[in-house]
C-alpha cells in the first residue's frame, strides 16, 4: 500500500471555471485591431459608458500623484455629499476614461485628450 496521496492534474487545476466567452466579431468592442482607424469607422449606437461596479477581466496599474489622488478622493466625496452618488475611486475612473474616449471617438483631432497631450508634449 503507498501512502502517496493522488494529486490532480495540471488540467483539473487550470480549467476554466467561468461561462465560456464568445468570440468577439469585428465591430463588437470599441476596440478592433482590424479595423479602420476611428475616424472612418461608424459611430456606435449607443454612448460610450465606464461599466459599473463588478468583477472586471483585466487590470491596469496607473501612477498618480499625491495631488492626483487627493482631487480623485475628494471628487468621490463630493459626488456622495453633494449628489447622492456612492460610487468608488476606480468607478470615477472607468466613467472619465469612457467621457475620454467618447470625446476623442467624435472629434478626432479637436478632441480634450488630443489637444491636452499635444500641449503636454510642447
Amino acid at each position: 500500500m503507498t501512502r502517496r496521496t493522488s494529486l490532480p492534474g495540471a488540467a483539473e487545476l487550470f480549467r476554466s471555471t467561468g461561462l465560456p466567452r464568445p468570440e468577439p466579431t469585428p465591430g463588437d468592442d470599441w476596440f478592433d485591431a482590424g479595423a479602420p482607424p476611428a475616424s472612418h469607422r461608424a459611430r456606435p449606437a449607443r454612448p460610450r459608458r465606464g461599466s459599473p461596479r463588478q468583477k472586471h477581466t483585466s487590470k491596469i496599474t496607473v501612477y498618480v500623484s499625491d495631488e492626483e489622488l487627493l482631487a480623485l478622493e475628494h471628487s468621490r466625496l463630493a459626488l456622495r455629499a453633494a449628489h447622492g452618488v456612492a460610487v468608488d475611486r476606480g468607478r470615477v475612473v472607468r466613467e472619465a476614461v469612457a467621457i475620454m474616449l467618447a470625446d476623442l471617438e467624435e472629434n478626432g483631432e479637436n478632441s480634450l485628450l488630443v489637444r491636452r497631450l499635444r500641449q503636454d508634449a510642447s
